[in-house]
């Protein structure tokens, strides 16, 4: 026990001789530890920025609590931004280069027809695999004028604007363009009764049903064109799109919302046996290998969230002129 007002003397055994006081050493100047902190904002914790916390200590309560909220707005919509520069940067990743397209001038020569300016879509979600209907024996270096013949039949007999397909591709590889307006540009085509808007018409030169050997270079021109124009869209060449049928002529009444292959064949939007029994059953390949072209993995199945793509709902703009959902081979 120490006595009211004593002092703490410790017993120091052979050691030298001290005032027998305890001594508590004190901590050098500049070695105290920071606590936290008492209140959210304070040093060391989150904290808004000076030009936001300074005017914030000057305002009424009910002055700050708004501020704050707007802070909040704001803070809020820079992570929408974020999200939106994220699924811009995904679909990015999945767009194809442009293939080499021969351009319309090289078949089309002095046969040009006056015709009407082209008509846009705001993009394209689907392609429609076509053929010619038109002899295999040819060989690649006739197919400009094979594709001319085409235009001409088109539009003279059959008094369209002009070629009804967006692009034409022979037996060789070669992709030539077929109606004018851009081939980079989502040109509205006359290919597909019902389903011309928001989609690509690409025709394989020749006749293909069934039994007829498609060429592989063929296979593969179709897929890149497909792979490119369906990445504008971020759309994946395996996955089912919504369309709107503008045409009672078409497999579905006007209105009707059909879903459909992104990749699909001309029968499945209009009663034909176009694109032939042949090319039709190498559309999943063709699927295949332009999802590859896009950069996606082609492994395993599409993942759910592509399996319905919804696009082109209440398209009404298909009504502006009839005349050219008219059909081809």
């Amino acid at each position: 026990m120490v006595p009211p007002g004593g002092a703490v003397r410790i017993a120091d055994v052979g050691g030298p001789a001290h005032s027998g006081l305890m001594r508590v050493p004190r901590r050098p100047r500049g070695a105290r530890q920071r606590r936290s902190p008492r209140i959210p904002g304070g040093p060391g914790s989150p904290r808004l920025p000076r030009a936001v916390t300074a005017p914030l200590g000057c305002l009424p309560g009910v002055a700050a609590a708004v501020a704050l909220v707007l802070c909040a707005y704001g803070v809020e919509h820079a992570a929408e931004n974020s999200a939106a520069r994220s699924a811009a940067r995904a679909t990015a990743a999945h767009q194809a280069p442009a293939p080499t397209v021969v351009p319309r001038s090289v078949w089309l020569g002095d046969a040009e027809r006056e015709q009407p300016p082209p008509r846009y879509d705001d993009e394209v979600v689907a392609v429609f695999v076509h053929h010619t209907d038109s002899p295999n024996g040819y060989v690649c270096t006739d197919a400009p004028g094979i594709i001319r013949g085409l235009y001409e039949g088109q539009t003279g007999a059959r008094d369209w604007d002009d070629l009804g397909y967006n692009f034409v591709v022979d037996r060789c590889g070669t992709v030539y363009e077929g109606r004018a307006g851009g081939t980079d540009r989502p040109v509205t085509g006359a290919h597909t009764q019902g389903f011309n808007h928001r989609t690509t018409g690409i025709a394989a030169l020749g006749t293909f049903t069934e039994g007829v050997e498609v060429p592989q270079e063929m296979l593969r021109a179709i897929a890149a064109v497909a792979a490119w124009k369906l990445g504008t869209s971020g759309t994946d060449p395996r996955a089912d799109v919504r369309l709107v049928s503008s045409s009672g002529g078409s497999r579905y009444a006007v209105g009707t919302a059909a879903v459909l292959p992104a990749v699909a064949g001309h029968s499945d939007g209009y009663m034909t046996d176009c694109p032939g029994a042949a090319l039709k059953a190498r559309l999943p390949e063709i699927r295949t290998m332009a999802a590859r072209l896009q950069g996606r993995e082609t492994g395993g199945t599409v993942p759910d969230d592509t399996q319905t793509a919804v696009r082109n709902d209440n398209d009404t703009r298909n009504t502006r002129n009839t005349r050219n959902e008219e059909q081809v081979p």
